[in-house]
């Protein structure tokens, strides 16, 4: 018999060389690095920042997905927005049906977008007043957003699993147009932001064309297709400063008068 007790044995009966059941020393600060980087990186990659190549953040992507495929498109009837936004929820968003509701009424407003993905029935608010609650209105896609579905199903984007793996929806959107410029968004992430303005369709439609015969083109050579910002609401823009640096540098203030 000896003094020295035993230890107690695994609940597998082997031993602890298991290195899963080890304790493995971190620093600190790397492991607030790491964690941080990627907690910012699933804030802006996942909810909070619009991709470039459809204009869209994860939500309104989804919104529009969701539509389509449930065949909520302009030459149907509209259907209460609190369906769409329930089966959004459930199959592809899983932040809430508020938070959904208010991403498709944004989609509808023509104060909010230059021009709009969702065409809307009832009360859809003002810029001091929020909307009906989503029994009480009807919605189904805009002409214009299926521009942005075009050819979805010839294979053009990546599809990826949902949040519970049980379908596939789209990484970004085909969009024929470039809507980030058309329709501007806002978003504010973890250690970042954006605010970036609407503007004309033709005038970017134009600069795109341009573009694409002449590579090698400038920001000066781009402006001379779009002169500046469209905001929904109207308004005189004060100088043109803000709108030089802003184009030449992605950084401008621009003074607005209503």
């Amino acid at each position: 018999m000896s003094d020295t007790p035993n230890p107690p044995d695994s609940p597998n009966g082997d031993d602890s060389s298991d290195p899963s059941l080890s304790v493995q020393p971190v620093a600190l600060q790397d492991e607030m690095e790491r964690s941080f980087l990627d907690y910012a990186m699933s804030v802006i990659m996942s909810r909070a920042l619009p991709d470039v190549r459809d204009g869209l953040k994860p939500v309104h992507r989804r919104i529009i997905w969701d539509m389509d495929e449930q065949g909520f498109r302009p030459d149907r009837p509209f259907v209460k927005s609190a369906r769409v936004s329930g089966d959004t929820m459930a199959k592809y968003h899983p932040h809430g049906d508020s938070a959904i509701y208010d991403a498709l009424v944004r989609m509808a407003q023509p104060f909010s977008l230059r021009h709009p993905l969702i065409d809307f029935h009832g009360n859809y608010g003002s810029p001091d007043f929020g909307p009906a609650a989503s029994r009480y209105t009807e919605c189904r896609l805009h002409p214009l957003a299926m521009q942005l579905l075009a050819d979805i199903d010839e294979d053009t984007v990546n599809m990826t699993a949902t949040y519970d793996g049980s379908r596939e929806e789209p990484t970004v959107l085909p969009a024929r147009f470039p809507n980030l410029l058309v329709n501007g968004s806002q978003g504010i992430a973890v250690g970042m932001a954006t605010n970036i303005p609407p503007h004309n369709l033709g005038e970017v439609i134009d600069a795109t064309i341009h573009l694409i015969d002449q590579p090698e083109a400038t920001a000066d050579d781009l402006m001379q297709f779009v002169k500046g910002p469209d905001f929904p609401t109207g308004g005189s823009i004060l100088g043109r400063a803000g709108i030089i640096d802003a184009y030449r540098t992605g950084r401008g203030s621009i003074k607005m008068r209503a």
